[in-house]
């Protein structure tokens, strides 16, 4: 009975919350702080009205949305830009 209790739980500490969702707030703060400690340039740039940022890592770019960003897009986002999701 207790075993299939801790077999959820060690799945639950897995894949926790934080890891599968991030806004896009979250995520430009973490890329610039990756930046800052590998010693690359990083910029925004906003391109008028809308929803939507370009984020810049070195040469590498990735268009950033306001709100809530899954984990699928997330990694695309960091391949994208050329960087290892876990280092965020």
């Amino acid at each position: 009975m207790y075993e299939n209790i801790d077999f959820r739980t060690n799945l639950c500490d897995i894949y926790s919350y934080e890891e599968l969702v991030m806004d896009g707030k979250e995520f430009k703060k973490r890329v610039k702080k990756l930046a800052r400690s590998n010693g690359v340039n990083c910029r925004e740039e906003n391109r008028g009205k809308g929803s939507h940022e370009r984020v810049y890592y070195g040469t590498s770019f990735t268009t950033v949305k306001h709100g809530e960003i899954g984990s699928g897009l997330l990694h695309e986002m960091c391949k994208q830009l050329r960087i290892n999701k876990q280092d965020l």
